[in-house]
């Protein structure tokens, strides 16, 4: 039934792989019926399943359904087997954007053609509450007619997925395309950091390369953070006045879509397009993105025993840098402030630090305020020196068997908190920690010192100690 014969569900006639990743591949394939191109992702449930990007499944599928627009790849339909996941999508075969690019710089007429489509298609996306939060020229199809194409929603987040302050909270996307209110890992609008990476795009489009580049990464960070970039000398002026515009570091005085789209320079040679009207539109027959993932239709989905405790927040390549003592990117947004966060990591179960941390509030008599998934909010039982402390400590996964837990204070006195933290909290979690963070830096420096107090050996010492830290 899966595929008999290279034809699957008896629909579609598979052809050549397009592309593979570690969780799927993506075929060309012909509609029988039809005789109509298409291509089908095909992903694997079980893989799936053990890393936790189930939800991440569902909302790429509930976002491409919600989004048909002339720029952006069509979802056709969803299939599911017992053991794969399908989705039959529109067949565009210019290839990337970005390979364009990789040859050199675009001439200014076809840049800004690229860049209307792009803009249109992200304004339509956010009129419908969805952010990308990973558009980069590889994510940029080109069709036969040289039409711009957005895919890979994977990364995408609906309107719903906003905290209570209104706000995004996963660092994601691709650190040169990203904004840098994205990195700061304090919320974000998910619009608003889309439109910076529209504005990298242009720049990369109109003069071959990355306004943000350095082969130091926290150097790079430091630029995207301040906004710092020099247009080439071919730029036209009103390019220049665009661009600062949309790759202003603040997102409250950043540029909008709609005054984007009344650019003169955006607006030049714009030809009118045919609105795609929802009457126009064939809809796909309803899906209920649950049942692809339906319990009956996975071995593995029975072995996995339903905790009381969710699985706490996967760690993204951006989290792991921006956690990393080494890459601690919180100077770049926050000066002379004292430090409100401490981490450990632990190879623990997050159930059993939990159950940790909550035994510690206990005995503490701190209350328990919220408990959601790897995430607890803590609060004092009686008022300080500036109102009630209160805690928050989340818990992230780094492999199944390995988590990093971050605790901040969210409220009352910053000396009162780390009071706490080191003669009361630390000491408690001994025997569930496996490092604190920073503290393999402060034995260096002790070593360091050490060896400064001993001259005979400073040559020697200096090159283990390089060879052990490369």
């Amino acid at each position: 039934m899966e595929n008999k014969g290279n034809v699957l569900m008896h629909k579609y006639e598979i052809g050549r792989l397009l592309g593979q990743g570690t969780f799927a591949k993506v075929h060309h394939a012909r509609d029988l019926k039809t005789g109509m191109s298409v291509a089908i992702k095909m992903i694997d449930k079980e893989k799936v399943f053990k890393v936790g990007m189930m939800d991440q499944i569902k909302r790429e599928i509930s976002v491409m359904r919600l989004i048909r627009h002339p720029n952006v790849v069509e979802l056709y339909e969803v299939m599911a087997t017992k053991t794969k996941i399908y989705f039959v999508m529109e067949y565009v075969k210019g290839g990337e954007l970005f390979n364009k690019v990789a040859k050199g710089k675009l001439k200014e007429h076809v840049a800004r053609k690229y860049f209307q489509q792009l803009i249109s298609a992200v304004d339509y996306c956010h009129s419908r509450g969805v952010s990308h939060r990973d558009l980069k020229p590889e994510n940029l199809l080109l069709d036969e007619n040289e039409n711009l194409k957005v895919s890979d929603f994977g990364l995408s987040a609906l309107s719903e997925s906003k905290r209570q302050d209104g706000l995004l909270h996963t660092t994601c996307g691709t650190p040169a395309y990203v904004a840098p209110e994205v990195i700061n890992r304090k919320g974000y609008d998910g619009a608003k950091a889309d439109i910076w990476s529209c504005g990298v795009i242009l720049y990369v489009l109109l003069a071959g390369y990355l306004p943000f580049r350095d082969p130091n990464l926290m150097e790079m960070y430091r630029k995207i953070a301040k906004g710092e970039f020099k247009c080439p000398n071919w730029f036209a002026p009103e390019v220049r006045k665009l661009l600062s515009k949309i790759l202003d570091p603040n997102p409250n005085t950043r540029i909008s879509i709609a005054k984007i789209m009344e650019n003169s320079w955006v607006r030049k040679d714009l030809q009118s397009r045919p609105c795609v009207l929802a009457a126009e539109v064939k809809e796909p027959a309803p899906l209920d993105s649950e049942a692809v993932f339906g319990i009956n239709e996975i071995s593995c989905a029975a072995v996995e025993p339903k905790q009381e405790v969710a699985k706490p927040c996967n760690l993204n390549a951006f989290d792991i840098i921006s956690f990393s003592a080494g890459f601690d990117l919180s100077g770049l947004f926050e000066e002379k402030e004292q430090k409100k966060e401490v981490r450990f990591t632990s190879n623990k179960p997050a159930s059993t630090i939990i159950s940790k941390l909550e035994d510690i509030a206990k005995r503490l008599r701190l209350k328990i305020k919220k408990k959601d998934g790897g995430f607890l909010k803590i609060e004092g039982s009686k008022e300080g020196r500036k109102g009630v402390m209160g805690i928050d400590a989340e818990i992230f996964e780094i492999t199944p068997f390995f988590h990093l837990v971050e605790m901040k204070k969210s409220s009352g006195d910053t000396v009162e908190y780390q009071k706490v933290v080191k003669q009361d909290i630390r000491p408690a979690l001994k025997d569930i920690v496996w490092s604190w963070q920073g503290e393999q830096q402060r034995e260096q420096l002790q070593l360091q010192e050490q060896q400064e107090l001993q001259p005979s050996h400073a040559s020697t010492t200096q090159v283990v100690s390089t060879q052990n830290s490369a």
